[in-house]
């Protein structure tokens, strides 16, 4: 029987604040054990959360990049369950009233030209829980709870159940995660655990329209996880159905050892929960005024700046997806072309020269030695004449290792293009003698046997020569190409 995927992911993602959603408590990655905590985290009685302002900001940043509806009049709820890392025995979480309602996550599929969407149902402030650490010795069967990321502030995204394959759900999240670090409301740090996955599988026949028995993958941290365990668990359920057998709705683990998803527990559903308005903190009135303010304080989008780079700059697309895959590299870019004027020699120096370094040494553009501005004067200088490309490396392989810009560098190494007519002349005398052989295939109408005197030319003048005045002199003295045949 052939068989339709049905897939929807919730996404947790923590906002980058100082401080955690319900206290003061620090919210940074990294520090020892359970020295980020307080009464709030701890859930101590008599201790009161108090709603941080700016996740509640970043959550609306988030909604309005996504096209949500923002709720005016919001709360927060209590869902309960009891878990070591769970102090309190409930999450403050949204429940009927969530901040951001429905939405789209556009992207589009490697090797397609044409955009999907998937639509959101919900986007929802919740705090996170902590971490339970487990003893690595067998012999110690011990666990023990870490609560500094007890009470960070998260936004869950939820979608619907529109995607159909594991690609789809790879480029979704890659979407979603360009546009929540273009709006810098998240990391989204997968290794340290600020973007999480849980995605909902389930398969039916095709041309159903009834949905088959859906499995919760829980707590995914990697993209390649996500595509391989919705790939193995596709096929995990064609096998039971193609074998009669029919299981329960569950919850499952990742095995990324042996690329198994297990079952965990069964699902619960959200009576389960048994959620209730939280009595300790207070409805959230918003105006229309504040979403607006916060709307107009979104930056420019990743669709729309590779769009612009496009249509405005007359980039190629595939140079303005890479230019735009992060808002920081982006930046580097355009401070780059008010410099140089040239954008797609900019563009050039900047995805190929720049980022070759920096997906090389594994680093972020903003730890890149060479600030824009000097790559920007750099692409000038060629762009003007006054250096070759070839002459370009040189000097960019200098800046790498100085603070020097690149007009003092050409200055002091004395590699200004040559453009005195006679010595320029003399060397392409010489390379129309020393390449006899270059000269007959041309005359032949082999074109490209012209690049190999340009060649010998070039390495003569050590690159400094003008490379438009060498072709125009070759060109005059052996005459057009002659037609083929």
């Amino acid at each position: 029987m052939e068989y339709e995927v049905i897939i929807g992911l919730e996404v947790h993602a923590q906002l980058n604040t100082d401080s955690k959603v319900f206290s003061d408590s620090p919210s940074k990655f990294g520090a020892a054990p359970n020295s980020q905590v307080s009464s709030v985290c701890l859930g101590l009685p008599g201790s009161l959360p108090v709603l941080n302002e700016e996740a509640l900001t970043k959550a609306i940043m988030a909604g309005l990049a996504f096209g949500s509806n923002i709720t005016l009049h919001t709360k927060f709820d209590r869902k309960n369950y009891f878990y070591p890392d769970l102090p309190k025995g409930y999450q403050i979480s949204q429940f009927d009233r969530p901040i951001c309602e429905g939405g789209k996550i556009y992207f589009t599929v490697k090797g397609e030209d044409k955009p999907r969407s998937v639509n959101l149902t919900r986007i929802h402030i919740e705090e996170d829980a902590g971490k339970l650490i487990h003893s690595a010795d067998p012999k110690i069967p011990q666990s023990y709870v870490d609560l500094n990321r007890a009470g960070t502030p998260l936004i869950e995204i939820v979608s619907e159940p529109d995607m159909r394959s594991s690609d789809e759900a790879y480029y979704y999240l890659l979407a979603l995660k360009s546009v929540l670090r273009y709006i810098r409301v998240s990391d989204c740090n997968m290794e340290e655990g600020s973007l999480r996955c849980d995605a909902n599988v389930s398969i039916r026949p095709k041309g159903s329209d009834k949905f088959g028995t859906r499995v919760e993958i829980k707590n995914l941290n990697s993209f390649k996880a996500v595509k391989a365990a919705i790939d193995y668990e596709v096929e995990w359920q064609k096998d039971m159905y193609t074998q009669g057998k029919t299981f329960p709705q569950q919850t499952k683990l990742w095995d990324s050892a042996s690329n198994v998803t297990l079952t965990m527990r069964t699902k619960e559903m959200s009576h389960d929960y048994r959620y209730f308005p939280d009595p300790d903190l207070p409805p959230v009135i918003l105006t229309k005024e504040t979403v607006e303010d916060i709307r107009k304080s979104l930056p420019e989008l990743p669709d729309a700046r590779r769009d612009r780079f496009v249509e405005k700059l007359g980039l190629p697309k595939y140079d303005a997806e890479v230019l735009t895959a992060e808002r920081e590299i982006a930046d580097y870019y355009e401070s780059a072309l008010k410099v140089s004027g040239d954008a797609k020699r900019t563009s050039n120096w900047v995805k190929d020269e720049v980022l070759g370094i920096v997906n090389k040494e594994s680093i972020t553009i903003s730890e890149f030695k060479v600030g824009p501005e000097r790559i920007g004067g750099l692409v000038k200088l060629i762009a003007d004449g006054k250096i070759s490309g070839k002459i370009g490396k040189t000097v960019f392989e200098e800046m790498l290792g100085t603070d020097k810009d690149p007009e003092t560098i050409v200055t002091e190494k004395n590699l200004i293009v040559v453009r005195d007519d006679k010595e320029i002349e003399r060397i392409v005398d010489e390379a129309i003698a020393a390449n006899e052989d270059a000269v007959q295939k041309y005359k032949s109408g082999k074109d490209r046997a012209l690049g190999a005197i340009v060649g010998y030319v070039m390495k003569v003048s050590k690159g400094k020569a003008d490379p438009n005045l060498v072709n125009q002199m070759l060109l005059d003295k052996l005459g057009p190409l002659p037609p083929k045949g």
